[in-house]
């Protein structure tokens, strides 16, 4: 198995409504009516409703952390909408575990939006900022470097750094025979949260972050990290974990993953 805590990610936004106020002449406005209009805005500049980074404000962190023969999933969210809150408890993870964090397209999206959000908030996370200032070994390998190992973007490696290259996460998800997208995804987001249905958006991020940790897993194997026991042994675990944690959205992704295939091809 891979050496050392692992922290697979994902994070769930909707539009920074007080933001856009602030930056915007929306006196007056509802809050749909801000969102729409911001969304207007950057159609207009863009052809696209997909906000500039500064503008995301985080409602949910998925988060999968793997040390040594434990897991636990969790979304940073169900228990408190503070953003900073959200921020400090998954800041909190890497100044006291340094783990490998793990991402899809994480370094075009969620981290960018995390520095935003943390800048915003005065949020202070030195560990996950080292470059070798304080410690030696990160001036070789940090968070912050796009082809350092001590974050993994899956999206970005497995397109070897080529943007026309990359794919979506349900693509790569489906196409190996996990769960994929279990139907939500990221442009419902913003409606599920304006209507009031939060448990949606943190079960949908619970998914996604479970798709990119199998995803990982087939990963490890193919440079070597893994062999097909402890692959087989990785799978089981979580499967044993999905099974036991008495979770509606948990059982549906597992009774899907069961319909997939059973091994790795051979």
């Amino acid at each position: 198995m891979t050496v050392g805590p692992v922290l697979v990610f994902d994070l769930e936004t909707v539009p920074d409504l007080d933001g856009a106020r602030r930056l915007h002449d929306f006196a007056g406005l509802s809050d749909n009516e801000v969102a729409e209009a911001l969304f207007a805005l950057r159609r207009i500049k863009t052809g696209s409703e997909f906000l500039a980074h500064p503008l995301h404000r985080i409602v949910s962190i998925g988060v999968l952390y793997r040390g040594g023969d434990q897991i636990k999933l969790s979304a940073f969210g169900r228990d408190s909408e503070d953003e900073a809150e959200l921020l400090r408890q998954f800041f909190a993870v890497i100044e006291k575990r340094t783990p490998t964090l793990v991402s899809w397209n994480g370094g075009g999206f969620d981290l960018p939006v995390l520095h935003y959000r943390a800048l915003l908030h005065g949020v202070a996370a030195p560990r996950y900022w080292d470059q070798g200032d304080d410690d030696r070994a990160f001036r070789y390998n940090n968070y912050l470097n796009r082809f350092h190992w001590r974050h993994v973007d899956l999206m970005d490696v497995l397109a070897a750094y080529q943007m026309r290259a990359t794919a979506g996460l349900d693509t790569i998800a489906s196409l190996l025979g996990f769960p994929g997208k279990l139907g939500m995804d990221g442009s419902k987001v913003w409606p599920a949260w304006r209507d009031g249905d939060r448990a949606s958006i943190h079960d949908y991020v619970e998914h996604d972050v479970l798709n990119t940790y199998l995803i990982y897993l087939r990963f490890e194997l193919m440079r070597g990290v893994l062999n097909t026991d402890s692959l087989a042994a990785c799978e089981a675990q979580l499967r044993d974990y999905l099974a036991s944690a008495g979770r509606g959205h948990l059982d549906e992704f597992l009774a899907v993953w069961d319909g997939g295939p059973a091994s790795v091809p051979g």
